[in-house]
Formats: C-alpha cells, sequence, structure tokens
C-alpha cells in the first residue's frame, strides 16, 4: 500500500495558476505510473496527466493540454501539477494516484488513490 497526500488547492480567478503537490510515504518509482484525476460536482472522475516513474514519459488530457504541467522529484517522492490559464471548468476535486501497467490516467487501473484537494476556478 502507498500512501499518497494531494497539497496546493484552493480558490483562484479564471487565468489564474495553481501548482498541485503529490507526496508519496514511498518510493513512487516501484510503480509503473503516478496519475491525476479531478471530479467536478456532480459529474464522472476523469483522468487530466500522468508520468511514469522515470518521468520519461507524460500524457495530458485533451482539456489541459498547454495549460497543464506534470513532473516529479524522485527524491522527495513527489509529483507535481502546474497548472496555468485556469478555467472554471477546471473546478474540482484533483486527486493523485498510482498504479502498475496500462494505469495512466484510467481509474479502474491505479493501485491507490489520495484523498484530495479542492481547486476552485471562480470570480
Amino acid at each position: 500500500q502507498l500512501q499518497l497526500m494531494e497539497s496546493g488547492g484552493g480558490l483562484v480567478q479564471p487565468g489564474g495558476s495553481l501548482r498541485l503537490s503529490c507526496t508519496a510515504s514511498a518510493f513512487t518509482v516501484d510503480y509503473n505510473f503516478i496519475s491525476w484525476f479531478r471530479q467536478a460536482p456532480g459529474k464522472e472522475r476523469e483522468g487530466v496527466s500522468c508520468i511514469s516513474s522515470s518521468g520519461g514519459t507524460t500524457n495530458y488530457a485533451d482539456s489541459v493540454k498547454g495549460r497543464f504541467t506534470i513532473s516529479r522529484d524522485n527524491a522527495k517522492n513527489t509529483v507535481y501539477l502546474q497548472m496555468n490559464d485556469l478555467k472554471p471548468e477546471d473546478t474540482g476535486v484533483y486527486y493523485c494516484a498510482a498504479g502498475l501497467r496500462g494505469s495512466c490516467m484510467v481509474k479502474n487501473r491505479v493501485r491507490d488513490w489520495g484523498r484530495g484537494t479542492l481547486v476552485t476556478v471562480s470570480s
């Protein structure tokens, strides 16, 4: 079991930026992917981004491509999600998730979930 803790959420105006952090209790390099998901009120949880254990592979949902950047610092057991040019539709609870092969932004392939951090984009 891998314990994950998200931080960095908050209230931001449209066009603003936030950086989310996901810190793990153990070595994330033992997992193939760390993913970010989000869930807006009344909607299904959706994949946002993922990064491979080495950091060599990154993927993004079309809705955030060009605005969000995922990165990792294995020495700190931490994955980051830099979110720029935020839009109201980015509002939701953001979760980090660890999984093995095939788990990049795939909910039913995730092994361990964080509890989430709330991001609200509003004027």
